[in-house]
């Protein structure tokens, strides 16, 4: 065992043998270490991606847990790149993004052509899965994963701080009907906690930026995070957290500040519900 700096894919990993320990074993994790001959403390430190396991400390630990040698290769496989400072993972997989949601003290976020998915609808978000060409079965699937994320805005403790840098683009792509975008429109406007535009007059470098995300932690060291339909990206060096605060601050200059955003979200609200209400032509 190797104690090294903890990644999100490295707490992920740890917290999913937590789960296969209390699955397949009902055991505490001191007894899990004591029928291991282990320290309690490896136990807690691999569980909570604290240390590397070896391959020897994964073959006890997953063989304790019952798992066959097909399990384990599949394991290593994604373990073996737990720790490293660029972490790639294919695009279904929400669950290391989600965990390090629900870990952070602060998100700081930027979209160009959607809406942030810890604010989207439910209507938008679905409309947005199904335009992206998901089956239906992947459409409710991940519009439930979409929607469990969101429970961490509704926090009574422990609440992250929230930022939102969301491109004016974003407001005027049209994601399913009118009535979807107005009720997306009006939950940023009113059910956000802090909420930037950046406007087209803002140029074109802000709109060809990639969208992203910051992720900072009590005690952890911070993560920068961008995605693609390709893959998700998960960056812990220094020079990747470093261009991501210069990034932010760039932002910032170039932004709307909050009240001048929900006068342009009420602009964009108040267009929308004027388009329903004009009479439409009859055919002839």
């Amino acid at each position: 065992m190797t104690a090294m700096t903890s990644t999100a894919y490295s707490r992920d990993l740890g917290d999913e043998l937590r789960r296969l320990r209390e699955k397949f074993t009902g055991l505490t994790g001191f007894a899990f270490a004591e029928q291991l001959g282990w320290d309690p403390s490896k136990v807690s430190n691999i569980e909570n991606g604290k240390a590397r396991a070896s391959e020897i400390d994964l073959v006890q630990y997953l063989l304790t847990c019952g798992r066959d040698s097909v399990f384990f290769e599949r394991f290593r496989d994604r373990y073996r790149y737990a720790f490293d400072p660029y972490v790639v993972l294919v695009p279904d997989n929400l669950r290391t993004l989600a965990k390090a949601e629900a870990q952070a003290k602060k998100i700081t976020t930027y979209d160009v052509v959607n809406v942030p998915g810890l604010i989207q609808t439910p209507e938008y978000a679905r409309a947005l899965l199904v335009a992206f060409g998901n089956k239906p079965e992947d459409v409710e699937k991940y519009l439930r994963w979409r929607m469990e994320r969101q429970a961490i805005l509704n926090r009574v403790q422990n609440r992250p701080e929230c930022r939102f840098y969301v491109h004016e683009l974003a407001l005027q792509l049209r994601v399913g009907d009118d009535k979807v975008m107005e009720e997306q429109y009006l939950r940023m406007l009113f059910n956000t906690h802090f909420l930037r535009i950046v406007p087209m007059s803002a140029g074109p470098a802000a709109a060809m930026k990639s969208a992203r995300m910051l992720f900072n932690f009590e005690k952890k060291i911070p993560v920068a995070y961008s995605e693609t339909d390709l893959a998700k990206v998960f960056a812990h060096d220094g020079a990747a957290i470093a261009r991501s605060r210069e990034f932010f601050k760039w932002l910032d200059a170039r932004a709307l500040d909050e009240g001048q955003s929900r006068s342009l979200l009420a602009t964009y609200v108040s267009k929308l519900r004027k388009d329903l209400d004009e009479p439409r032509a009859e055919l002839a």
